[in-house]
């Protein structure tokens, strides 16, 4: 039996019920979570640190936009995946210009959709 890569992951998002909540299902889903930031410089500080795969990074945060924060990122870490609770249309330019490899929906985030893009 093939065993799931093991991905290493940092979200980034201003919420904190939802980065608890997340964080906690993509765990019980097989992913690494080795830290969370809320803020663009938290974001910068913990990438630089634990060089995660993966980043998740909300595109709003607060008074920052994650697609800032998301090309600050880019060259610390593997892959950057935009999450919103806004649908991919909404953003689609601003993906496509974006440094990521692709967009979740916070309500489609999984370990499996995480994996899905990253692997393709």
């Amino acid at each position: 039996m093939l065993r799931p890569m093991r991905l290493l992951c940092v979200i980034v998002d201003d919420n904190l019920p939802f980065l608890r909540v997340s964080r906690s299902m993509l765990e019980r889903q097989g992913l690494t979570v080795i830290g969370v930031a809320s803020n663009g410089a938290e974001a910068l500080a913990v990438v630089g640190e634990l060089r995660p795969d993966i980043a998740l990074v909300d595109i709003s945060l607060g008074n920052e936009s994650g697609f800032d924060v998301a090309r600050r990122l880019d060259s610390l870490v593997g892959n950057v995946i935009m999450i919103s609770s806004h649908t991919e249309e909404d953003y689609a330019d601003l993906i496509a210009d974006s440094p990521a490899v692709g967009f979740l929906s916070k309500t489609a985030l999984s370990a499996a959709a995480i994996r899905e893009l990253v692997v393709s």
